[in-house]
């Protein structure tokens, strides 16, 4: 099978679409055929706008097409989970975006759902796949700073448009789930560890949902990890990795570029490693496409997507009972 294409459909005209269309089109193992909407009106002009053969008027239709091999679910957060289960259902592979979903129980509903079709479902990380973050963990993993004893991670921005699926409580908003999900991401990749207990504070504005939350985890060893993230704060992203005998700093951990660097701090001396990237959603595309046509387990798996969601679940539910909780 590696000598085909993979022929994927877009499950609604979201803004990040515009992220992903590009590696598609730059990939020889992956296509993009179709796009579908709420209306046929709206597909047709989206489709026409980024020039995709196939137009349809509702997500289901799309699923329907025998020609599509993996749908693309950007849909918002509560809808994750039904749409990705429906494409499973239909015979589809899935990249859902993160989160994969906003419970356990919805991750061990899709985990069911792909077993049963025999489909290949994961999660957009999309940093999971940049050299930079494996040159990170290759240097950690190599004991290039001695023993870890901390992470520390942050991502923050101002989000300003009205209306933003983001700051629904009802379509599983927050700032949490939108961005604090790379740091708690990156810290238990770097690690290799799960979190046994977090605590976490959230400031909740008039949207209802979190707009800026902060955590903090506990690994096995000892081993903690410190979050935080914002819609109400500049923007800022970063990753301290603090380990016995030194520290690595990622300045863009979590939307690396063509060409990035990274620094390890050894007492006085600053030793800065220069990281020649790739184009950020290229990783994923591909990576699906290694799974679906060759076999490879995907980068993201199943396991790795629940143990993360576990982690975001238990520090909101922290968050509401201004108490640690244990990570089940």
């Amino acid at each position: 099978m590696s000598d085909r294409k993979l022929r994927w459909g877009l499950l609604s005209t979201a803004r990040i679409n515009r992220a992903l269309i590009p590696p598609l089109r730059m990939s020889s193992r992956n296509e993009l055929l179709a796009v579908a909407s709420r209306t046929q009106e709206r597909a047709e002009a989206y489709a026409q706008e980024w020039h995709i053969p196939k137009a349809y008027g509702s997500y289901e239709a799309l699923l329907a097409d025998p020609e599509i091999d993996v749908v693309y679910v950007p849909l918002p957060n509560s809808m994750h989970e039904h749409w990705t289960i429906e494409a499973a259902k239909a015979g589809k592979h899935v990249l859902c975006e993160k989160p994969l979903a906003i419970s356990v129980a919805e991750v061990d509903a899709i985990r069911a759902a792909a077993e049963r079709a025999g489909v290949v479902v994961a999660e957009a990380f999309m940093y999971r796949h940049h050299p930079q973050t494996l040159q990170v963990k290759a240097l950690v993993d190599a004991g290039a700073i001695g023993t870890v004893r901390l992470v520390r991670g942050s991502f923050s921005f101002s989000l300003n448009r009205e209306g933003d699926v983001r700051l629904d409580p009802a379509l599983g908003g927050g700032a949490l789930w939108d961005v604090g999900c790379y740091p708690v991401s990156y810290a238990r990749y770097i690690l290799g560890k799960e979190p046994i207990e977090v605590f976490g504070r959230k400031v909740v504005g008039s949207s209802g949902v979190d707009e800026t939350f902060t955590g903090h985890l506990r690994f096995p060893g000892e081993v903690y990890a410190q979050i935080d993230c914002s819609f109400r704060a500049t923007f800022r992203t970063h990753i301290e990795i603090v380990g016995s005998d030194g520290a690595i700093s990622v300045p863009r951990p979590f939307k690396p570029g063509l060409q990035e660097h990274i620094l390890i701090t050894r007492g006085d001396e600053v030793e800065r490693i220069p990281v020649q990237g790739q184009e950020l959603y290229l990783g994923e595309v591909e990576d699906m496409a290694d799974a679906v046509l060759l076999g490879k387990p995907p980068r993201v798996s199943l396991a790795d997507s629940r143990a993360n969601v576990a982690a975001l679940v238990a520090l909101l539910e922290s968050s509401e009972k201004g108490q640690p909780v244990r990570v089940a």
